[in-house]
């Protein structure tokens, strides 16, 4: 079975409306948010990688406090986070296990030191998002899975706890958020929160056509029929809301 068959199977209209039901705890129960992105990524990557997770070795990319960890390890994988806030390594009170702080764009491993290498919601947060994807498919080994999954700027959950205001603009977003709240936003607009859209992650995917091959593009909160979105310029910044890359390194 195709990787694309078989999360396919699994993107269905119930677990799209599941996840966005989810989206509403992400700040007042992280836990519960995190609980559930992290089941549906471990699902994920372990519908797209050839044998699935059992005996693989997984990198996340700046997978915070670690809520990632129980997920893959249940499947049968080695994990490891790889994260530079190291207050967002504590922000979920959780046991670091299987962290380390460090880098997105100078990753401490060796060439071909994992079987996956995933970000699941890191791009937008980073300057040189593909400074860090580039070193992501450095340390994957050779017919591993790279696996790069962020929002759309353009789409209704760009601005974050923002809302909708990013629609004009994120700094003036930021500057309204502020003034409501008493407090600027944790995601602030130009710091750790930058417009990235699906053309840009498209197009980087075919910048590295030599090293890799892109066998999947897709929306990930939207069930498998509407994956045609990602074919449509302009269409796929709004409505794709959120951009998943999965690459086969040579």
């Amino acid at each position: 079975m195709s990787s694309r068959s078989a999360f396919a199977r699994y993107a269905t209209l119930r677990r799209a409306a599941r996840l966005l039901n989810d989206f509403r705890f992400e700040q007042t129960d992280p836990a519960r948010f995190y609980g559930a992105i992290a089941t549906d990524t471990a699902v994920m990557a372990e519908s797209v990688h050839p044998g699935g997770l059992p005996g693989t070795t997984v990198l996340d990319v700046g997978g915070g406090p670690g809520y990632f960890a129980d997920a893959f390890a249940d499947r049968g994988s080695t994990y490891l986070s790889a994260e530079p806030d190291p207050s967002e390594m504590h922000a979920g009170g959780l046991e670091q296990r299987a962290g380390v702080r460090a880098s997105g764009q100078q990753l401490p491993f060796a060439d071909n030191s994992f079987d996956i290498c995933l970000s699941s919601n890191v791009v937008e947060h980073t300057s040189a998002p593909w400074e860090m994807c580039a070193e992501m498919l450095r340390v994957t080994r050779p017919g591993g899975t790279v696996i790069v999954s962020y929002t759309l700027w353009y789409g209704p959950f760009g601005g974050h706890e923002m809302g909708l205001t990013h629609y004009a603009g994120g700094h003036r977003a930021a500057r309204w958020y502020t003034r409501r709240n008493g407090h600027p936003p944790k995601n602030l607009y130009g710091t750790s929160l930058f417009k990235v859209t699906a053309a840009d992650g498209l197009a980087w995917s075919r910048s590295v056509a030599g090293a890799a091959d892109t066998t999947l593009a897709f929306p990930r909160y939207l069930p498998s029929w509407m994956w045609w979105v990602m074919r449509v310029p302009g269409l796929r910044e709004v409505l794709g809301t959120n951009l998943v890359l999965v690459l086969r390194k040579r």
